[in-house]
């Protein structure tokens, strides 16, 4: 069957057109087969954190989007789409305007997914594709990490039967901090740390749902986690094949975080691995990355098995997406 997930977060849209194995069992959890895989930054949360509405030029940039991730659609003969919105949707009173949208474009409605349902989603994405890469050895259970423009899940789970355990969905992503902290270039230590405040205040919040402790490993999820460890391996231009499955140490991670926020944003534009419109909020991102994984890793000390590492996937919410297209058929008109 040939399926589609479309993610529309806050900074970035992406498509994955895929075939998935005919037997349903296998749809609920298989690795796919990729036919397409893209993203843009269309930056459709670009001032909601400020004005709680989506500015019109967003929306203009984002449904054009849509319409050109339509087409690919129909030229792929896609026979079922799932179409989530997440944070800045969630957030923006005025989301009426692009779910209507979308409904035009696609012939299909867009689930705008509550952080729970975002949470679950991703997991379900990250641990379909255990085999690839090597990840299917993780001892369990696992935390995956989805590191977003406008939120951040963590989802404690098991990497063998994709079970989740508990989950907390916090309003901390690479466009917020950027847009309510970190307004130099590069932050001044005063913008840094009242950024590192912030989310340290919201993991203390999350940590009331998901106990980090109980971490065996940990999976690093969506575009800040991978650019990160694209700088990491010294990458000309970004290949997912190398950063799927790669491991960071801590003090790998704490490196390249401590220089994305150090340098300015054209120093981050030069990179041949950066996607256009990432460049002026990796910082954040990477504040944000280093603070969850210093968590964690205090936690998992405390706890008596003290993790090292994390894991990198290129897997997420819009694999999910996509075996949620297979799982309960959704034709586009």
């Amino acid at each position: 069957m040939r399926v589609a997930g479309i993610d529309c977060g806050t900074n970035t849209i992406r498509l994955l057109i895929a075939d998935v194995p005919a037997d349903s069992s296998a749809a609920g959890g298989a690795a796919l087969k990729d036919c397409v895989r893209t993203m843009d930054v269309v930056r459709l949360g670009q001032g909601v954190d400020h004005t709680g509405a989506f500015a019109e030029d967003a929306l203009e940039r984002t449904v054009a989007k849509v319409r050109e991730y339509g087409q690919l659609c129909r030229e792929y003969s896609v026979e079922s789409l799932r179409f989530a919105a997440t944070s800045a949707t969630r957030d923006a009173t005025n989301r009426n305007i692009f779910i209507d949208a979308v409904v035009r474009e696609l012939g299909v409605e867009p689930q705008v997914l509550s952080g729970e349902q975002e949470a679950a989603t991703s997991f379900l994405g990250a641990t379909s594709a255990l085999d690839a890469g090597g990840l299917k050895e993780l001892p369990s259970p696992v935390v995956a990490v989805d590191l977003g423009g406008g939120s951040t899940e963590l989802v404690l789970g098991s990497a063998e039967n994709g079970q989740i355990y508990s989950s907390y969905s916090m309003n901390v992503g690479s466009v917020r901090m950027r847009e309510r902290y970190l307004h130099s270039d590069p932050p001044t230590d005063a913008e840094k740390q009242a950024a590192r405040q912030a989310v340290r205040d919201y993991l203390d919040r999350a940590e009331r749902h998901v106990d980090l402790g109980q971490a065996r490993a940990v999976i690093g999820l969506a575009g800040t986690v991978t650019t990160i460890t694209a700088q990491a391996l010294g990458l000309a231009s970004y290949e997912p094949q190398r950063i799927h499955g790669m491991e960071l140490s801590i003090a790998q991670i704490d490196q390249v975080c401590e220089w994305f926020m150090d340098s300015t944003v054209a120093q981050h534009a030069q990179l041949g691995f950066m996607a256009p419109g990432r460049a002026d909020v990796i910082g954040a991102g990477a504040l944000v990355w280093q603070e969850v994984v210093h968590r964690i890793v205090e936690r998992t000390r405390e706890a008596g098995h003290e993790l090292h590492s994390v894991v990198v996937s290129e897997h997420d919410i819009l694999d999910g997406l996509a075996l949620w297209a297979a799982r309960d058929v959704q034709p586009m008109r």
